[in-house]
């Protein structure tokens, strides 16, 4: 019961992380992307991802699995590759290419796709949990595919 339950906190965990670094992303992002649908697109998603890990950090208290600290955790190597997407993002706003930009962003969400994926099939997932998970993921995927649209249209 122990190992399940260290194995369901690293996978929450990784979704804690992964929500993190896409809230923090796209807030960077919007603030410096020049153009108003950009922003306002950056805006929604970073509010969404916060709203996300406020729902999911929440669920995981009740039910006495609390969030790793980040130094902790022994998903860095993991956690690590989304930051620095959202690291390149950060240097490519500055350069203000659109298509550039949204390749990245769609790199951060084809990441945060799969942690969905791989979250949603974890074992032992309690039912709660697993809900959101299962309702987030539909976000994600949403978020996922409209900045692949995007991506297109700046071709």
């Amino acid at each position: 019961m122990a190992s399940e339950n260290t194995a369901l906190k690293t996978v929450l965990n990784e979704l804690v992380e992964t929500l993190k670094d896409g809230e923090r992303g796209y807030s960077e992002a919007l603030t410096d992307v020049k153009d108003q649908d950009l922003k306002d697109i950056f805006k929604k998603y970073a509010v969404q991802r916060d709203g996300y890990l406020t729902e999911l950090e929440n669920a995981m208290h009740n039910l006495n699995l609390h969030p790793a600290d980040t130094n902790e955790d022994k998903t860095d190597s993991i956690i690590g590759s989304a930051h620095r997407t959202w690291i390149n993002l950060k240097g490519l706003v500055t350069g203000n290419d659109r298509k550039a930009i949204l390749d990245e962003c769609e790199r951060g969400e084809d990441y945060a796709k799969k942690a969905y994926e791989k979250a949603s099939q974890a074992q032992g997932l309690p039912n709660e949990i697993k809900a959101i998970i299962d309702k987030q993921a539909q976000g994600i995927k949403e978020a996922h595919d409209t900045i692949r649209g995007l991506r297109d249209s700046a071709k």
